[in-house]
């Protein structure tokens, strides 16, 4: 797994996804939504939800927006119908980018990520033009500040993840996605202090791109989790510090 695209750990750990707090509880509200009308409102029953709702706790979202959402999603109060939607696409150099929205109006988001995508140097793809080069796949961040990295490795491994990758004051533990759970539970038990768990697409191959095409692809990322409907964006290039470390200090 290693070399895979690091921008949404680096936003992570460092904070820098830049969209408005309230903007952030939206897009956490209609996971919460999707996941309730995919498989239930018991969070007990539904891993998505499960996981949807330890997001919002963990980005500090109220309870009350939290059970608001549970409600719309269980047809308990009023909210407009979601469409879940996977688009595929190209940035600048070829880079594969896949996007996971959540939409009250499909047309409209399709043309708004066309229009990103073309004013970003990339294209919009057809289905499963770039899909095939990601695997799904569980992934937990973790903090590694004052803990033994090696220790960690075993430690997950041992719990049953697939891979680990250390990286600069963090590291990322990838399991299969219906063990992500129960990796995610034995490394708590065992006081490794969990900073996500999410289901994540991890190229099988990363890109390499020089420094213009990396910084281009970023800004095209990053216009795109700016848009309300976008849950998530993934990426198959490899980006180096010195590349997302020029990024952050231009945004």
């Amino acid at each position: 797994m290693s070399g895979h695209s690091k921008w949404s750990s680096i936003k992570h750990q460092k904070g820098v996804a830049d969209v408005k707090r309230g903007q952030l509880f939206t897009k956490l509200a209609r996971e919460i939504i999707v996941a309730v009308r995919e498989g239930g409102s018991n969070p007990e029953a539904n891993f998505r939800l499960r996981l949807a709702v330890q997001k919002a706790r963990d980005s500090n979202m109220p309870l009350d927006n939290i059970e608001r959402a549970i409600k719309k999603g269980s047809g308990t109060a009023e909210g407009a119908a979601l469409v879940e939607m996977i688009l595929e696409g190209y940035g600048p150099n070829g880079a594969a980018i896949l996007v996971h929205a959540l939409t009250d109006n499909r047309n409209r988001t399709i043309q708004e990520i066309r229009n990103v995508f073309s004013r970003g140097g990339g294209s919009l793809g057809e289905s499963g033009s770039v899909a095939w080069l990601f695997d799904s796949k569980g992934l937990i961040r973790t903090e590694t500040n004052n803990l033994n990295t090696d220790e960690l490795t075993l430690q997950a491994i041992d719990a049953g993840a697939e891979d680990v990758s250390i990286e600069k004051g963090y590291a990322e533990i990838f399991t299969r996605p219906d063990q992500l759970e129960m990796v995610k539970r034995a490394l708590e038990r065992g006081k490794i202090p969990v900073a996500s768990a999410e289901l994540a697409m991890i190229p099988k191959t990363p890109l390499q791109l020089e420094e213009k095409a990396a910084l281009q692809t970023l800004k095209l990322l990053h216009k795109l989790e700016e848009l309300d409907e976008i849950q998530s964006v993934s990426s198959n290039v490899d980006f180096s510090d010195a590349i997302l470390e020029e990024f952050q200090a231009q945004v």
